[in-house]
């Protein structure tokens, strides 16, 4: 014939094709095409082949293509199944989570699952998409053409929505259902949101909509109420270093399990920021020429300091020597290890022996440290562990926000170790509480202090603190104000009191005692008061612990050295400080 060509450039074919021939097309699309009957090509042509391919990256390689592949999801992927079998499907799904644990995989799932006819054609929506049926192949390949997936980063105005709203009356040409896919919803504009109202919450029978998202929390609440929602967790250090053997022995490479592990720990959780750490760490390992992915590779490659130089650190760090620490951190940062890892591996280590000592050990750590960590777990207080923590975080805090990290941290690793040398707070205070309960008898102005008794008086200040509580949580504010301020306790036993007043106070407070604490108590009291010797008011007992801690403050050899180096510097009073700027504040309690 002489027809012109058409307008792609082919000439129109000479005759209509026949009803085997289309049935046959028919076949292919549904079934695949069949085995070539042409040998095989030879060896060397079959590998340049192979070249030819561009590489692709093993976060797309590996991307889920079913349910049972998708990892740490079980409650989601229940949930569907269930839903699946009742027939229960919603019209909105929404799917949030931090990045790299499957959101667009799974909607991309979901999709197969609602859309899939099994190999022979006749199947419904199941949770075990085959992968075989034509839906299938081709939503996984990304061309089907009533699966349509949405940028809305790159997508977000009315404009692109009205394109959405105006094609969801249609039906899908040859899918069970027309399914939009929108990726990172959360970027959409405010009027976008408003104009998909309406078709996301009444939506025809044949559209399903699947978001993802990294920041729920962005989204109107008029959108999440359309929505059913699945919070996709964080994938677990455990089941991402399995997944990453898996890979590594599908790909043929060779890795330790440490190395792994370690992989696994700097994704946090991503199953995406995994493997394209462990891409790089392979290619980084065929470099070596040894085609092995090791420790200390993945190590040096991640700028991770090294854990026998964090065991020595950390030990340089307990045992006070400043030397050693400082001559390790001059050496892992000339190694490429950044003050902030140091910091945060030193962070580590204390949280690792902290929870040793709860009988909880740490998984994928070696023989070596394990016993190490146990050895520091025995020798060291949990007040200690706590103590060393806050100094650390406060230190991680100053080193990422200071102008030289390096100085920062080395200054902050000194004080931690300076730190060590200080009394532990609780001794303390049980030390002035017995220096207070030894205390001489204050005497009024003028008249010469009174010597302890031989025998000194059972102590009794913790009761009648306790008691002075009760009283003030009663509401008789003024009555346990006169007795934490006035009141020597010379006896005190059940419902049995007696007392004696500091000199200066006005008056006989016994009968406003014994109505106090009957109030406070439910009980009647013997309430006598008496002229001589009984041990300090609180008042007084807390005004001679503070003396002797400020006594010793003052003593220390730190602060010595401090105010002679800083002349006309004083110590403050923070306690005092406190009392001035809440005055008229009750803050005993």
């Amino acid at each position: 014939m002489d027809d012109s060509p058409n307008l792609i450039g082919e000439e129109p074919e000479d005759e209509a094709p026949s009803a085997a021939e289309l049935e046959a097309a028919g076949q292919e699309s549904m079934f695949g095409a069949p085995e070539p009957s042409t040998p095989a090509p030879p060896p060397l042509a079959a590998a340049s082949e192979a070249a030819a391919q561009p590489y692709r990256v093993l976060a797309r390689k590996y991307r889920p293509q079913t349910f049972s592949q998708l990892l740490g999801q079980d409650a989601m992927v229940q949930t569907l199944a269930n839903a699946i079998k009742r027939e229960r499907l919603a019209h909105a799904f929404l799917m949030t989570g931090v990045r790299g644990v499957g959101k667009t995989s799974t909607a991309r799932l979901i999709a197969k699952a609602l859309n899939c006819i099994g190999p022979d054609g006749q199947g419904g929506p199941t949770i075990d998409p085959c992968g075989k049926c034509e839906p299938c192949v081709a939503i996984a390949e990304g061309r089907h053409i009533d699966v349509i997936e949405m940028d809305a980063a790159s997508h977000t105005g009315v404009d692109d929505v009205r394109e959405i709203i105006e094609a969801v009356r249609y039906a899908a040409v040859s899918a069970r259902y027309k399914i939009y896919i929108i990726d990172e919803v959360h970027m959409l504009s405010r009027n976008a949101f408003n104009a998909l109202l309406k078709t996301l919450e009444e939506p025809p029978p044949h559209v399903k909509f699947l978001f993802a998202t990294t920041e729920a929390d962005k989204l109107p609440v008029t959108v999440l109420s359309r929505c059913q929602r699945f919070d996709l967790r964080r994938i677990s250090a455990e089941l991402l270093a399995d997944h990453f053997g898996r890979i590594c022995a599908a790909e043929g490479v060779a890795a330790d399990a440490e190395a792994l592990s370690m992989i696994a720990a700097a994704a946090e959780g991503s199953a995406r920021d995994g493997l394209s750490i462990l891409d790089q760490a392979i290619a980084h390992a065929d470099l070596g020429g040894a085609g092995s992915v090791s420790a200390a590779q993945v190590r040096d490659m991640l700028g991770l300091a090294d854990k026998t130089v964090q065991r020595d650190l950390f030990g340089a760090l307990l045992g006070g020597q400043g030397s050693t620490l400082l001559d390790l951190v001059d050496h892992q940062f000339a190694l490429g290890v950044e003050p902030l890892a140091l910091m945060r591996s030193a962070m580590e280590l204390c949280h690792r022996i902290t929870v040793a000592q709860l009988g909880k050990g740490a998984d994928g750590i070696s023989a070596e440290e394990r016993a190490v960590v146990d050895q520091w777990a025995g020798s060291l207080t949990p007040g200690q562990l706590h103590r060393l923590w806050q100094l650390l975080l406060k230190g991680y805090d100053e080193v990422r926000s200071a102008p030289d990290p390096l100085t920062a941290a080395k200054m902050a690793l000194l004080r931690v170790q300076h730190a060590g040398d200080l009394p532990d707070p609780a001794k303390l205070v049980k030390k002035l509480e017995e220096l207070a309960a030894r205390a001489p008898v204050a005497a009024a102005p003028g008249e010469a202090p009174t010597a302890p008794a031989a025998e000194p008086v059972a102590p009794t200040a913790a009761d009648w603190a306790a008691l002075v509580h009760r009283v003030e949580q009663s509401g008789q504010l003024r009555i346990s104000q006169i007795m934490h301020d006035w009141v020597r306790v010379a006896d005190l036993k059940h419902t049995e009191l007696t007392y004696a007043l500091v000199p200066g106070y006005p008056g006989d407070p016994s009968a406003e005692l014994r109505d106090a604490l009957l109030r406070a108590t439910g009980e009647r009291w013997q309430v006598s008061r008496i002229e001589g010797d009984a041990q300090p008011a609180l008042r007084e007992a807390a005004e001679a612990a503070r003396d002797t801690t400020r006594a010793a403050v003052l003593a220390d050899p730190l602060v010595e050295a401090a105010l002679g180096a800083f002349p006309g510097a004083e110590l403050l009073d923070e306690d005092k400080e406190q009392r001035v700027a809440g005055a008229g504040k009750n803050w005993r309690s």
